[in-house]
């Protein structure tokens, strides 16, 4: 049975940009899937249709939540979206899921392993779940990951999760283009505390110990209070020279087995939500940070430790040097975020 979440090109002519935009605004998974895989491709003439894609879809993006979800192997990530993901659909959410799967050593292709596990959420009506081989890129998504994001927004759907492919030091990337970062992990594993990456626990906006049912109920509430003393010291109130609020991350139990717990993680990732964009204070920096050209929390100098960002950077700093200071960003944000595909599309180019 074909899959409409993983449909590849047919023998047909190559589709024009404008295929690609009409099948996704239509709602057609079909094409959405197909977009994907176009933004996906590294071959330069696809590359350059993409850019043209992801310009006319701008315009028509969802205000969505962007959620990076990350921990260890075996903590039930995959799990914890379905029930998560299934219970924002039943309430009118459309949901979308970027999960990036370790790759095929024979063909390089996505093993497809988390798709398996979210199956009430992969027949949802309002979900689309994606799987993408991580080519064995570090940081826990792929070079092609926002790229797939912002044709899922452009489709209309508010939810997007991002798996990463594991856990380290590296994933903390995925806090460069994801709104909320939701750390998952469980009651059982040794001492807690030797669990914890410090790269990514210090970008973690909630906390999930997931598992908490049945004979582990009482080890995920001992392991939540460790979990919350842990992330204080490496988030210690009134640390740096700011005066502004901190935000806090949370560290709750859920069990996506059971479903129990779900609502109060939601409820903290929208909250984190509304913190994030009051920190950011605008729509324009919102735009730059969805760009991953922006990011809340951290230095300049730790931001430009992501290769993403810097890869964005210096694409746009090779076009906008050959413009000269006589070129402007434009200040409304429709326009923006159409002027950074171009720039992006040009730089590529360049760079050929």
């Amino acid at each position: 049975m074909s899959d409409p979440d993983r449909a590849e090109p047919s023998g047909e002519r190559e589709p024009a940009a404008s295929d690609y935009v009409a099948g996704v605004l239509a709602g057609d998974r079909t094409w959405l899937a197909r977009t994907v895989t176009l933004v996906e491709s590294t071959r330069s003439e696809h590359r350059a249709i993409a850019g043209e894609v992801l310009e006319q879809l701008a315009p028509h993006a969802a205000d969505a939540h962007r959620v990076g979800v990350t921990g260890p192997p075996g903590a039930g990530k995959s799990t914890l979206i379905d029930a998560l993901g299934t219970h924002l659909c039943d309430r009118g959410h459309r949901v979308a899921v970027l999960a990036v799967d370790p790759s095929s050593a024979v063909s390089g292709g996505s093993i497809l392993g988390d798709k398996t596990r979210m199956g009430r959420l992969a027949g949802a009506s309002g979900a689309f779940v994606r799987p993408s081989p991580s080519g064995g890129a570090l940081g826990g998504i792929t070079g092609a990951t926002l790229e797939a994001i912002e044709v899922v927004e452009g489709a209309g759907y508010d939810v997007v999760f991002t798996e990463t492919v594991g856990v380290g030091q590296s994933e903390a990337s995925v806090a460069d283009i994801c709104d909320t970062v939701l750390a998952v992990t469980t009651p059982a594993g040794g001492d807690e505390l030797q669990g914890i990456k410090r790269g990514l626990f210090e970008v973690t906006d909630v906390l999930v110990v997931n598992k908490a049912d049945g004979d582990l109920a009482a080890a995920a509430r001992r392991a939540v209070a460790d979990y919350a003393a842990a992330l204080r010291l490496l988030n210690p109130a009134g640390s740096g020279e700011s005066t502004e609020p901190r935000w806090e991350p949370p560290v709750l139990a859920a069990s996506a087995l059971e479903g129990t717990g779900l609502d109060a993680v939601w409820a903290q990732v929208r909250a984190h939500a509304e913190a994030l964009q009051a920190a950011l204070d605008d729509g324009m920096a919102v735009l730059l940070r969805h760009h991953g050209l922006i990011t809340v929390g951290r230095t300049p100098e730790e931001a430009l430790e992501n290769s993403l960002l810097v890869e964005r950077l210096a694409r746009i700093f090779l076009y906008t040097s050959l413009l000269g200071a006589a070129h402007s960003l434009p200040e409304n944000t429709v326009e923006l975020e159409k002027e950074l595909y171009r720039m992006k599309r040009a730089a590529e180019s360049m760079e050929e």
